[in-house]
């Protein structure tokens, strides 16, 4: 006898679930509609009307092939990548080349392939909590062991205890982003030397810039290593900076080796004709697009200097976010800001709370509710 799902009776739970993914929930911040959401670190700023126009006419064309696969090695889009990368190198260092480059469906799929490729069975994966949360599903999705050690108080790497680590798991993939998710630490170039070092030629080292053209003056890049670490590699994402979340195109740069290996796991044609388009004609206008982060920085460092003057906590941040805290109960904090139209993300540490970086209105909105809100908590 069967039930109406078709499921047998006694059998077990359907459907037929890996064991180790059942109860689990699915990621993702709480979507709600609200007047200021600033819980998922987008750009509050929408691209410039030229490049709106330039992608809409750029899709257009693409929209007249859709009968045909789109490029599967993106070669025009690869080389536009390098030449954007190559900004952030040191003075007399060698530009990204096109074939040190690698892009997907956002750099969520970039670091996927990177733990199916360099990941799997009988490997590990390392990481400093806090660190971002998605990293130990990756590892969890590809059968990738996951080790997290633990940062300084300050949110900063001990780089004696990470090169310990380092040695004890010896890991294949060390994740380290830079600025971090969700503290906005950045990484000193040191830190990255150090890693790299000890990883050796047993792993790859991932530095994830998903925030880094928010870095403050002074920070460099991990792209300024790519000529010293084989064994590096560097993402970015064209959603924040760029003003493109909804565009989902995700990217790395690395030894061309590293590059030509993930060719093995990626799905045939994962980047479509009309994502290839909207990715060129954004980075056509990247100096327009670039152009609102010095005020979202300046926004960032006003914002910091407020919640300090407070008396909050407040990590140190080179993001479009900041995290603050610290709260005895954060939980209430985060439900009398959302009562008064604010969203912020409740992560990180316990006691701290995370707060995406908005438009003048949005943050003096922000200060407003906090400034209540913390008084009734006190």
């Amino acid at each position: 006898m069967t039930s109406g799902s078709g499921a047998e009776v006694g059998a077990g739970a359907w459907p037929p679930l890996r064991e180790e993914l059942r109860g689990i929930e699915p990621y993702g911040a709480p979507q709600l509609d609200v007047p200021y959401a600033l819980n998922v670190n987008e750009n509050p700023y929408a691209p410039p009307a030229a490049c709106v126009a330039d992608i809409a006419e750029s899709v257009a064309r693409a929209a007249e092939t859709l009968n045909r696969y789109p490029d599967r090695e993106f070669v025009e889009l690869r080389a536009a990548l390098a030449a954007y990368l190559s900004r952030d190198v040191a003075p007399g260092q060698a530009p990204v080349a096109p074939e040190q480059v690698w892009a997907a469906n956002g750099s969520n799929e970039v670091m996927l392939q990177l733990l199916q490729a360099f990941g799997g069975p009988g490997r590990t994966a390392l990481s400093f909590a806090p660190t971002y949360s998605m990293y130990p599903e990756y590892a969890r999705d590809t059968h990738t062991a996951w080790v997290a050690g633990r940062r300084a108080e300050d949110f900063t790497l001990d780089l004696d205890a990470a090169r310990a680590a380092v040695g004890e798991h010896r890991p294949s993939v060390v994740l380290l982003p830079s600025p971090n998710n969700p503290t906005g630490t950045a990484l000193s170039p040191e830190a990255v030397d150090v890693l790299c070092g000890a990883v050796g030629d047993d792993g790859v080292v991932v530095v994830d810039e998903a925030y880094g053209e928010f870095r403050r003056a002074g920070t460099p890049s991990a792209l300024e290593l790519l000529p010293v670490h084989r064994n590096l590699v560097v993402t970015r994402t064209m959603s924040k900076a760029f003003a493109g979340a909804g565009l989902r195109l995700g990217y790395l740069a690395a030894h061309p080796a590293i590059a030509d290996a993930i060719r093995v796991v990626r799905l045939p044609y994962h980047l479509s004709a009309t994502t290839q388009a909207v990715a060129l004609a954004a980075l056509r206008h990247a100096d327009a697009l670039l152009g609102q982060v010095d005020a979202l920085r300046g926004e960032r460092d006003t914002l910091v200097d407020w919640l300090r003057a407070q008396g909050h906590d407040v990590a140190d941040s080179d993001a479009n976010f900041v995290l603050f805290g610290r709260f005895a109960d954060r939980h209430a904090v985060w439900q009398g800001l959302l009562e008064r139209g604010v969203l912020i993300r409740e992560t990180g540490p316990e006691g701290w709370l995370r707060v995406s970086v908005g438009t003048p209105e949005e943050m003096a909105a922000f200060r407003d509710a906090l400034t209540i809100v913390t008084k009734e908590n006190q």
